[in-house]
């Protein structure tokens, strides 16, 4: 797990008022990630189940993601991050995950692209951004967002809601973006000494495509697509402004 997609998972809990019962689809937790893979923690109060096709900490029931044996809207939020790249049937994978979600559900999705290769079964697929919005097409609300360099983000993020879409959602939109941002800049501030000054030493002996990864390591921009009903709370928003540091935007189409 990631620092990035924990911060996306903890941050929309929050911002939607995410609901229980949770399940995590991938939720075994490497022993030398720490407790950053622990998602509960974002989710205290309500029911968690966390789901994966081998037993060990983290997963409290044994599911095959292409193949979920729960019966249909039983989950209130779903939970699936670095994940979908390790599951052969991905497109089987979200329609699954779909079929689960309860109306007014959310389902959370996070999926590396510019990652290396990281086996478990296997490391079949990268997903994009146009990949991830397809693949959430039959949510009535969807936010689709990417992380780093926009022609080849580092990380995607998804946010759909099933129908009817509840005004806890509309209104969570903002108060998410918002902070995310903030959090990226924290993190993109964080920078030590040390690690600036060899960045700087090593400068010329990078790539140009190396330099305009680091350079854009902390830019993330966000796509939502929101049914007409919604418009007149999105016509209310305060949207955040591009940090010069992280470059966060929204597009509203």
């Amino acid at each position: 797990m990631r620092e990035n997609v924990r911060a996306f998972v903890e941050l929309a809990a929050e911002s939607f008022g995410l609901e229980g019962p949770v399940y995590e689809f991938g939720s075994y937790q490497v022993e030398t990630q720490g407790a950053i893979s622990d998602l509960r923690t974002c989710f205290r109060g309500r029911r968690y189940i966390g789901c994966d096709m081998r037993p060990g900490p983290g997963v409290d029931r044994l599911e095959d993601l292409a193949q979920l044996s729960l019966p249909d809207e039983c989950a209130q939020t779903i939970v699936c991050v670095d994940t979908l790249e390790h599951v052969f049937e991905a497109r089987r994978a979200v329609e699954e995950m779909i079929r689960v979600l309860a109306p007014g559900g959310v389902l959370l999705v996070a999926a590396p692209l510019d990652f290396y290769l990281h086996n478990y079964p296997e490391d079949y697929w990268r997903l994009s951004p146009t990949c991830v919005d397809r693949l959430l097409t039959p949510l009535a609300a969807t936010i689709v967002g990417s992380q780093g360099v926009e022609s080849y983000p580092h990380t995607v993020f998804g946010i759909g809601c099933k129908a009817p879409v509840p005004h806890r959602f509309v209104a969570g939109v903002n108060d998410f973006v918002t902070r995310f941002q903030a959090r990226i800049a924290e993190t993109a501030s964080q920078t030590s000494w040390p690690r600036h000054l060899k960045r700087l030493a090593t400068h010329w002996l990078r790539s140009k495509g190396e330099r305009r990864r680091e350079r854009c390591f902390h830019e993330t921009r966000f796509t939502l697509q929101m049914p007409t009903h919604a418009a007149g709370d999105v016509a209310h928003w305060v949207l955040p402004s591009a940090s010069q540091k992280t470059g966060t935007r929204l597009d509203l189409i």
